[in-house]
């Protein structure tokens, strides 16, 4: 399977991109698309053996068919990403192209689609805002047509020259309209709102209403406009979340610094970052220390200091000293470029809403028209009433049939929603997630690296039959030697002094036990307690935190006590997640009894699995799942390395302070950037909050929609007011959802 990143030129619209995936994912060369309205991307999985340029042409084809003035290509814009800070020594390629292809546009055709909107297209330029002649190009339609309207309506002469000055100030409002309704006729979308809203208009010109028929088409552009504004300022809100991306890099080249794209420079190089910068990739510290500003991908407002040999993260901002840094990933693989790759194709993951909204748009505008031409011809054969009335109560129908309002708003909404929770340190991978995170009811923690610091230190050593500590402590990072266990790794740093490989004739991995291994001749076991009961050793439990055991040849040799250090937000996290209506949390471990029992009763958790092998502690999850309602949640949190079956087993599993983490990122469904476990209880909070926004804007646009369809069919509502229902009702939904990326 083969996959293709293209950007769409000039879509604006929700309802346009949501056609675009349904008939896209019908060619036969593809296999999966995804096309993301809130950033103007399309992520395409096709077939082997289909040919790129072929995919490209077909999908290019069905993007114009869809919407006239709009392209693809496979450049990222300047005006998509995120603001530049500095110049870099290689002009922009200004052309729209994918490969050898090259497309032109002329730079004064307007654009008119199902929301009316212009855009220009002088190059590849998906720009999250019009342009300001754009704009000044509207108002001065808009400015024109208020003024032949208003001399229209005190204009007290000839009939003739009245219907005139209102047929003028018509085309002049509406010709755009007009002009898209009959190319989407040629193209069979009948129910495009272009469409209906030219029936709507000309049909009150039919029956005598040229006055409202006029004020309708303008009131439409005149909310048309607001709506496109407001979409873009939620566009720049949602992108400015994101603003992490580097433009340039200070590649070292022969003891002189060249300013390059992040994408040139390899593994191994050395590059400047100056105070004020923009880290552009991962790396390690070769200066001796600085400031870091990492709001950016973690959300600390206190700047981190970092020391020579410390790993420096992509989308950090270095504060103070001018450092170098040694590069330790390329730019594809660095951390900020797969943030935003997650985040960006996090739309992909639709949540419930979404999908609902989707189906729901697909026979709400049918179900409607069908309802209006019943009105306009069946009541007239059975009542008093003349034609052109229920024609008009038909009309008014029409002009409330576009559900814009949702397929707008309800994606800026999920999108804002993720691209809020990224500024807090926090990367939801999808729509569904999000919305899944407002049901948790149940949250269960590993311990290790999760609940506590993860960073064991020996405490105590304590042999046995005549060996000293010394001695004892050797034995154990012989034994320890090949683990990369964080248990191993404390003995061999407490031990410090070079490994005689030569002395281990044979090494096993135990699993959930330890180790099995020969030293010098001597079968060493070194592990917990299950292992000693396991081989059947005699073994003193006495001591407290979590212990290795070990023996030599059968006999008890002593034990090693590690210390992990409880997380200082840990006990805080459980306060914040029974405030935001968690009522379970539990803790599954592979730790003794008590060095367990001790740690929750410290943080607040009363609910306790210990001694747990890997494949246990799934079948321990799954018994805390069944203790959620139907629609309750089960949130998982672990180190997303050791963890991965009950990440992958829970309904969302939530990888804790694994930025950089290639396995947490990839094994779970959040990732939160921080050691902080609190971050999870505002995850939930922005996903309570993203979901009653959306269902605020369902339950307006629907009860809106709803209410003056019911009085327009009893002769209660005029078209201004089916305007407002359709345009103004959309321009109220978008605003609200962009509260949703500030907070």
């Amino acid at each position: 399977m083969m996959e293709l990143t293209l950007y769409i030129n000039g879509m604006m619209c929700a309802n346009c991109s949501q056609k675009l995936e349904e008939k896209a994912s019908k060619l036969a060369e593809i296999e999966e698309i995804h096309v993301n309205y809130a950033s103007a991307k399309i992520n395409v999985k096709f077939k082997q053996d289909s040919d790129k340029n072929t995919v490209f042409e077909k999908l290019n084809k069905l993007c114009t068919q869809i919407e006239p003035k709009a392209y693809l290509t496979d450049k990222e814009p300047m005006s998509l990403g995120l603001a530049s800070s500095a110049p870099v020594n290689k002009k922009e390629n200004d052309s729209c192209d994918c490969d050898e292809h090259n497309h032109s546009h002329d730079d004064d055709r307007s654009h008119s689609h199902s929301h009316g909107h212009s855009h220009s297209h002088g190059h590849a330029d998906i720009n999250v805002s019009h342009s300001l002649a754009d704009h000044k190009k509207e108002m001065l339609i808009i400015g024109i047509t208020i003024a032949i309207y208003a001399f229209g309506i005190m204009y007290k002469g000839s009939d003739m020259i009245k219907l005139a000055i209102f047929i003028i100030a018509y085309i002049i409002i509406g010709k755009d309209v007009l002009l898209s309704a009959f190319k989407n006729i040629l193209r069979g979308e009948v129910f495009d709102e272009n469409f209906l809203m030219s029936i709507a208009t000309l049909g009150a010109f039919a029956i005598g209403e040229y006055p409202e028929a006029v004020a309708v088409m303008l009131f439409y552009n005149v909310g048309e406009l607001f709506q496109d504004m407001a979409v873009n300022r939620s566009r720049k809100s949602i992108k400015a979340l994101m603003n992490i991306k580097p433009d340039y890099a200070n590649l070292k080249v022969n003891n002189n610094f060249e300013i390059v794209k992040p994408e040139a420079v390899n593994i191994g190089d050395i590059i400047l970052v100056k105070p004020g910068e923009k880290v552009p990739l991962d790396g390690t510290l070769l200066s001796e220390s600085t400031q870091m500003d990492t709001s950016n991908l973690t959300g600390e407002s206190v700047p981190r200091i970092v020391n020579k040999g410390d790993t420096v993260l992509s989308g950090f901002i270095n504060k103070t000293h001018a450092i170098e840094m040694k590069v330790e990933k390329t730019f594809g693989e660095s951390t900020v470029n797969k943030i935003l790759e997650l985040v960006e194709n996090a739309s992909a993951k639709k949540a419930p809403t979404e999908k609902f909204i989707t189906r729901f748009s697909r026979y709400y505008t049918p179900a409607v028209v069908f309802f209006a031409l019943a009105l306009a011809i069946i009541p007239p054969f059975f009542t008093g009433f003349n034609f052109s009335e229920w024609l008009y109560r038909a009309l008014i129908f029409l002009v409330v049939s576009c559900p814009c309002a949702l397929v707008v708003s309800i994606p800026l909404g999920f999108f804002g929603g993720i691209g809020a929770a990224s500024k807090h340190g926090i990367l939801i991978k999808g729509g569904n997630y999000l919305e899944a995170l407002k049901n948790a009811e149940i949250a269960v923690f590993d311990k290790t690296g999760t609940l506590t610091e993860g960073i064991f230190k020996v405490q105590e050593i304590t042999p046995a039959h005549g060996m000293n500590d010394n001695e004892l402590l050797e034995l154990a990072a012989y034994a320890e030697s090949h683990s990369s266990h964080p248990i191993g790794v404390s003995i061999l740093k407490a031990y410090n002094k070079p490994i005689d490989y030569d002395r281990i004739q044979s090494y096993e991995n135990l699993p959930g036990y330890g180790v099995r291994a020969v030293i010098d001749g001597k079968k060493v076991l070194a592990g917990n307690e299950k292992l000693m009961q396991e081989e059947k050793i005699d073994y003193i439990n006495d001591k407290f935190g979590t212990i290795v055991h070990l023996s030599v040849d059968g006999s008890y040799a002593g034990s090693i006590s590690i210390y992990d250090k409880i997380k200082e937000d840990s006990k805080l996290a459980m306060q914040k997640l029974k405030s935001v209506g968690i009522h379970s949390i539990a803790m599954l471990t592979g730790d003794n009894e008590k060095t367990a029992l001790d740690i929750a009763e410290k943080i607040g958790i009363d609910n306790v699995k210990y001694d747990l092998l890997p494949d246990q502690k799934v079948a321990a999850f799954e018994e805390l799942m069944k203790m959620s309602s139907p629609k309750g949640k089960v949130i998982f949190t672990g180190d997303g390395i050791n963890d991965a079956p009950v990440l992958a087993r829970a309904d969302i599993g939530i990888a804790m302070g694994s930025l950089g983490s290639d396995a947490a990122i990839e094994s779970a469904d959040v990732v939160i950037m921080t050691d902080e476990p609190s971050k999870i209880a505002e995850a939930i909070k922005i996903a309570k909050f993203t979901n009653k926004v959306v269902w605020q804007n369902i339950y307006f646009s629907l009860g809106i929609k709803g209410l003056v369809l019911i009085l327009g069919a009893f002769g209660m509502a005029n078209m201004w007011e089916a305007v407002f229902a359709d345009v103004g009702v959309a321009v109220i939904a978008v605003l609200n959802a962009t509260r949703i990326s500030k907070i």
